[in-house]
Order: C-alpha cells, then sequence, then structure tokens
C-alpha cells in the first residue's frame, strides 16, 4: 500500500508563501506525482503534477503562482506556492498516478490556511 508523508502546511497571510513537501517510497516515486487538495465543503480536486522526466502541469487556478518539483535522491515531492490567496486554504494531499488513473490511497495531506 501506499504511503504518503505531507508537511509544510501553516498558517500564513494573503500574498505569502510555503512549500509544502511529500515523502513517499522509492516504487511510488517512481511514477508522475501530483497534489491535490480539498476546501472545507468542496471535492478535492487537482492542482499539478510531474512527471518521471521532469514536465509538470498545473491546474488554472494556480498557474503561475505555484510551482511542482521532485528530488529523486530523497523521493520527496514539492509545492511552493507562492501569492497564496485566501481561496487557497485547503488541506493539501498528494497522490501517484496508478496506471491511468490515480491512486485510490490518501495521506492524512496538510493543512494550508490563508487568512489575514
Amino acid at each position: 500500500q501506499a504511503q504518503f508523508v505531507e508537511s509544510g502546511g501553516a498558517l500564513v497571510q494573503p500574498g505569502g508563501s510555503l512549500k509544502l513537501s511529500c515523502v513517499t517510497s522509492e516504487n511510488i516515486f517512481r511514477n508522475t506525482m501530483a497534489w491535490f487538495r480539498q476546501a472545507p465543503g468542496k471535492q478535492r480536486e487537482f492542482i499539478a503534477a510531474i512527471t518521471r522526466a521532469g514536465s509538470g502541469n498545473y491546474a488554472d487556478s494556480v498557474n503561475g503562482r505555484f510551482s511542482i518539483y521532485r528530488d529523486t535522491t530523497t523521493s520527496t515531492l514539492y509545492l511552493q506556492m507562492n501569492r497564496l490567496k485566501p481561496e487557497d486554504t485547503a488541506v493539501y494531499y498528494c497522490n501517484y498516478r496508478a496506471g491511468t488513473a490515480w491512486s485510490d490511497y490518501w495521506g492524512q495531506g496538510t493543512q494550508v490556511t490563508v487568512s489575514a
């Protein structure tokens, strides 16, 4: 079973920055990895993904503000979040592409709160 340890979430003011981390196993990390988020009362949504080769893509809502990258030496996935907005408030999760779909397994996530 996949395991993810997400961290880095915090309370931050609008316009601020945060860097999230997700550590997983080497086997899982060989796949395309992604970040998702779930705000209170809303469905979980895709944020960004990065292939094994390092190619990334982003949801329109975060494109230009967030950057996804990976460190293969430590099997760690990162999400650099800049110019944060209150609507970025959510629990953030990482996941991986298992075949043609995202894995059904979800970790505990890390809480990001953007508020003055």
